[in-house]
């Protein structure tokens, strides 16, 4: 009886050691962000922008990579920023181990400037938490794990900001230092999965005033991410002083933005009184539309 017990005790003691071995195999899983083409939404009569390698697209700065498990746990993250050669062996090449198992995938490839904030806390939530976004490709998608194969992928990552640009047509006056500009809707947070922004609030970013050499006109731009495809919506211009004191200050009511387009405003701005814009959707991306209204 003590030599079946002992028979006994050594077989569920193997059959535990192999179920443990079997959790804990893990498979070397790949993402080749370098190989995925940027490629822009459907809108009518729109260009395809030719697969470019992150590598050559000068306005990727930064590439971020989350994975998570079910009910949103990560089980993998990571970012590579292309100045920094200690962030990366290969820029756009990234590879870790999962057990098997689905997950979800969410990859994002931004500009970057120092100082920037960017956060990826599940496959429905992205956010530049500093004060500005940058812009933006991302990738959702699903990885199934089955074998102990290596899996690889090449996500296909699509443009999904709006862009607003400036332009004066006077001189900012000596006092001006700096020019805001206050989204009244969008976000700079983002559902990857959608690609539109997670909430509709709006906000502001502050630029310098830097006039141009030759005529002394301004330009700036910022992103916004919108709640919808298209999204009209109030955009105000204010010139601060150095004490952050409102000099002039402009609302356009109806400025219409599209995603992966940029909207282009054209005016006075520093004049009192005058209120006449002009706008344009005119973009590398995408052809012209004049927007009117």
């Amino acid at each position: 009886m003590l030599a079946g017990i002992i028979l006994l005790a050594q077989s569920c003691s193997q059959k535990a050691a192999e179920e443990n071995n079997q959790d804990e195999v893990k498979t070397p899983v790949r993402v080749h962000v370098s190989d995925f083409s940027f490629s822009n939404e459907n809108f009518p009569d729109a260009q395809t922008r030719a697969g470019d390698d992150p590598n050559n697209y000068t306005a990727v700065k930064a590439i971020d990579i989350a994975i998570f498990a079910a009910g949103n746990k990560q089980v993998y993250a990571a970012t590579q920023i292309k100045d920094d050669a200690t962030t990366y062996t290969t820029f756009g090449e990234f590879e870790c181990s999962l057990p098997i198992g689905t997950y979800t995938m969410v990859v994002v490839a931004r500009s970057r400037s120092k100082g920037d904030e960017f956060t990826i806390t599940s496959p429905t939530q992205a956010a530049y938490t500093s004060e500005r976004a940058r812009e933006t490709f991302c990738c959702t998608q699903s990885i199934t794990v089955t074998g102990t194969a290596p899996v690889d992928i090449s996500p296909v990552m699509n443009r999904v900001m709006a862009q607003f640009q400036l332009l004066s047509t006077d001189q900012a006056p000596s006092a001006a230092t700096t020019l805001r500009t206050t989204y009244g809707a969008g976000s700079k947070s983002f559902n990857p999965t959608t690609g539109l922004a997670t909430d509709d609030k709006g906000f502001s970013v502050t630029n310098r005033v830097v006039p141009d050499d030759d005529d002394g006109t301004i330009f700036v731009y910022s992103i916004v991410f919108l709640s919808a495809n298209e999204e009209t919506m109030p955009v105000t211009i204010e010139a601060l002083d150095a004490n952050q004191s409102v000099l002039i200050s402009k609302t356009l009511p109806k400025v219409h933005f599209k995603r992966n387009q940029i909207t282009k405003a054209t005016g006075a701005v520093f004049t009192p009184g005058t209120s006449n814009f002009s706008f344009l959707l005119n973009t590398d991306w995408l052809p012209d539309e004049n927007i009117t209204f």
